[in-house]
């Protein structure tokens, strides 16, 4: 399979890291995201369970440092060209192997950069590979270099973000169309999946999130399927996927008769929706956006059942969750800028009366605003 942007696209990235990595004072970079792996050279597998590392160097050198199982792995879907591979055998410390890698590129007494702040880093891997480290070279944590540059989408990667958000419009239609009491939360669930795999999808970062009935206020993905009263709720939070890119949805949709302090709740995340929407542009905050939803949603006699946060970055990104860096918080500094893309999410779960209400979906930043990515309407579906 060819890697999914061009040349010249691929070749820019690691001239943009590389420069990037330079400018931070550092010879290296050791990277441990897949994501990193991934908008770097194409890397694509979920093998970094496992121990592996990156390493990039400032004069645009990369090597991959990997097990034996994701050797053809690297060959289908990369570009790298340097590749090694540590053995599993009793005793292994890969982080030895590691130091061998940064011998042979001649960084002893170096200063590199670290992404600790990785899935791909367990606690018990960085020991092996501190320990390798000390006194050998002098690092720094670089967890944000890489981060920050995937963060702004180029045309290419903003395509597949768009396929990916119609993607979660057919999800979401086969929910609408199969949601009704005595339906098996089951059902719905495989036809939302199948119609992101039909559409030419992958699996989302996390699993597709589906609650009924108490369920309904998780937000979270839980084991265990349940079929729909004849009065009930179901909440959902999905994502269309697209050469790992995501563009999320979240509803909640009420079955039978309505809930009227339900339906209230509906209006006001519609209502803190298009307020931070409006919130969205170039040099605004994600602090402005987290006031602009906690605005509305207070007045509107919901501040005990709203979240701390109302959004978060959308990408390419791996398990075990689907969000992407930053996260829209109260007095978030980082400012938006064009060509990013995020998720929006309006949650109201009353816990003491057990009664959900969510509404979002994925927004491009663009130039004067914010461009809504979903064609679905944000009316309250009501089985």
């Amino acid at each position: 399979m060819p890697i999914h942007f061009t040349p010249e696209e691929m070749q820019a990235r690691k001239d943009r890291a590389a420069a990037a990595i330079a400018g931070a004072g550092l010879d290296a970079l050791l990277v441990f995201k897949q994501e990193s792996m991934y908008w770097l050279t194409g890397y694509d597998t979920f093998g970094f369970s496992m121990f592996q590392c990156m390493v990039v160097t400032a004069d645009r050198h990369i090597t991959l440092l990997t097990r034996a199982p994701d050797r053809g792995t690297a060959l289908y879907t990369s570009d790298v060209c340097d590749l090694r591979i540590w053995v599993d055998v009793e005793g292994m410390n890969p982080a030895i192997d590691l130091k061998a890698v940064l011998d042979d590129l001649g960084l002893a007494d170096s200063r590199v950069g670290i992404e600790l702040d990785s899935y791909g880093l367990k606690a018990s891997n960085w020991r092996l590979v501190e320990a390798q480290l000390d006194g050998y070279l002098t690092w720094t944590d670089a967890s944000t270099l890489i981060q920050e540059l995937r963060r702004t989408k180029s045309p290419a990667e903003l395509a597949y973000v768009r396929r990916a958000a119609e993607l979660a419009d057919d999800a979401w239609d086969e929910a609408v169309r199969l949601t009704a009491g005595g339906v098996n939360e089951a059902e719905i669930l495989a036809a939302m999946q199948g119609a992101v795999f039909l559409g030419g999808g992958d699996y989302a970062g996390n699993e597709l999130i589906i609650g009924s009935g108490p369920g309904a206020l998780m937000v979270r993905y839980t084991s265990g399927r349940r079929t729909l009263d004849p009065d009930d709720q179901l909440t959902l939070e999905w994502c269309g996927v697209q050469r790992r890119y995501h563009a999320a949805m979240m509803r909640t949709i009420l079955v039978g008769d309505p809930d009227p302090v339900q339906v209230d709740m509906h209006r006001a995340c519609e209502e803190a929706l298009l307020a931070c929407e409006a919130a969205i542009a170039p040099g605004s905050t994600m602090g402005d956006v987290f006031t602009a939803h906690a605005d509305v949603l207070d007045a509107a006699g919901y501040r005990k059942h709203r979240l701390n946060a109302c959004g978060y970055g959308m990408g390419a990104v791996y398990a075990p969750v689907w969000t992407d860096w930053p996260m829209i918080y109260e007095g978030n500094p980082l400012a938006f800028e064009a060509d990013q893309t995020y998720f929006l999410h309006m949650i109201l779960l009353d816990l003491d009366d057990q009664r959900a209400m969510t509404l979002g979906h994925t927004v491009v930043v663009t130039d004067g605003g914010c461009e809504r990515l979903s064609r679905s309407n944000l009316d309250l579906v009501m089985a």
